[in-house]
């Protein structure tokens, strides 16, 4: 295998990317590390659960895409009977998710990199607040310029490079530091925390990892990458390629975290916390690299998160997305300003990113029932049949979703 060729693979590998993107950004690094800090790898069934129906979901998203050329909030409207409230209900859950994990990035982002600048420029410590400020302001308006002149192509391109350097540096960092065989087992097997805080945790895992704007984004993307019907086997093949990686570079993360924090008793309140634990451990290299990772797990979220809303409102409108409308540039302006709240009132993001990905949650019923009405339809399917397998896949992800969610609500009940 030549370098070349490696390249050439990688880059190969369409909307799956996005779909990583989507699914470990700081929120999920800071839900597998609170996870393995505090439970160890005895949440690992959620997560396996959850990647083998994100793989199912985005399939069959991107086959409805392919099959039908519409994508999927425009059928939902276009197709079932109380389309347009379930489109429009799913369009708000999804933004308000999307908009609360935007500004815990920012936050956490923010703050690792002032952390970086104060370990090498002691004089700028005592002005933590003014510096991550203008960090997370210089980050937007980075992100905006960006979105302004980019295509889908150079979006694509930049979340590789950052993905890549975000999963060698959490898979490097387990060389570290790994979890003992038994734990990884005992982790396989379905229970719940039984402690405050277990069913949150639980939902929050869900909603990180089955987002369900991966799902819905999936036919924008496919029709972005300029697939078509004969393309049916590619875009199984990377559906299944990304919910593989989401698999292990998440479990990665979990591990590293139960390995290097769980057995030493030692919880994550911070992102911080994590890196000060690594240290002893594996070393200042280790601390870096895991920085990096952070960082890169963030920066690859942005890009998605401001796209989400023009995304499902094109979807819903017409199916096109139109980079150079004033609504897109508006909306994603919007977003930009929503993201700043955290950095500019100082609070934990920590805490917002746990609660946002709760809120990821509910929406994911909606979207799993409104697929699986529609790649049963006949009329709307062109006659492709949808198989036993995957019927059965989906309605076992329904089943799961709507526990989860519900687990979510009691979850939230005793939070506040």
């Amino acid at each position: 295998m030549s370098l070349k060729k490696i390249i050439a693979i990688i880059l190969s590998f369409g909307p799956g990317i996005f779909a990583i993107g989507y699914t470990i950004g700081t929120g999920s690094v800071t839900s597998m590390i609170v996870a393995g800090s505090t439970y160890g790898m005895q949440l690992l069934w959620v997560l396996l659960l959850s990647c083998v129906f994100s793989g199912i979901l985005m399939f069959v998203y991107g086959n409805y895409a392919l099959i039908t050329g519409e994508t999927a909030l425009y059928g939902f409207k276009k197709h079932l009977k109380y389309g347009k409230l379930i489109a429009i209900l799913i369009i708000v859950g999804i933004t308000f998710g999307q908009w609360n994990s935007l500004m815990g990035i920012l936050g956490i982002s923010s703050n690792i990199i002032y952390e970086l600048i104060a370990l090498n420029f002691p004089q700028f410590s005592n002005y933590q607040y003014e510096v991550v400020l203008t960090i997370a302001i210089l980050i937007m308006g980075l992100f905006y310029s960006l979105i302004l002149v980019g295509k889908y192509n150079f979006f694509e391109r930049i979340l590789i490079i950052f993905v890549s350097i975000m999963g060698l540096s959490f898979i490097i960092s387990l060389f570290f530091v790994y979890p003992l065989s038994t734990d990884v087992i005992k982790g396989l097997v379905p229970s719940i925390p039984d402690v405050p805080g277990g069913k949150m945790m639980v939902a929050a895992f869900v909603g990180t990892t089955m987002a369900a704007a991966t799902f819905l984004s999936r036919p924008l993307f496919v029709k972005g990458k300029g697939w078509t019907i004969n393309h049916l086997k590619q875009q199984k093949n990377d559906s299944i390629l990304a919910a593989a990686l989401v698999f292990f570079i998440s479990a990665s993360i979990m591990a590293v975290a139960c390995g290097a924090l769980f057995h030493q008793g030692n919880p994550v309140t911070k992102v911080l916390d994590m890196a000060n634990t690594l240290e002893p451990v594996a070393g200042n290299f280790a601390v870096t690299l895991f920085f990096f990772g952070t960082l890169s797990a963030g920066l690859s979220s942005i890009f998605p998160c401001l796209l989400i809303a023009p995304l499902l409102l094109a979807d819903y409108q017409s199916g096109v997305l139109d980079t150079n409308s004033k609504q897109f540039r508006g909306i994603t302006f919007i977003a930009c300003l929503v993201a700043l709240i955290v950095p500019v009132f100082g609070s934990n993001p920590i805490q917002m990113q746990i609660l946002s990905q709760v809120f990821n949650v509910f929406v994911l019923p909606l979207v799993i029932l409104g697929i699986i009405l529609m790649v049963n339809n006949k009329k709307v399917m062109k006659g492709f049949k949808t198989g036993i397998a995957i019927n059965i896949g989906l309605f076992a992800a329904l089943f799961f979703s709507c526990i989860i969610s519900y687990n979510g609500i009691v979850a939230l009940t005793e939070y506040f």
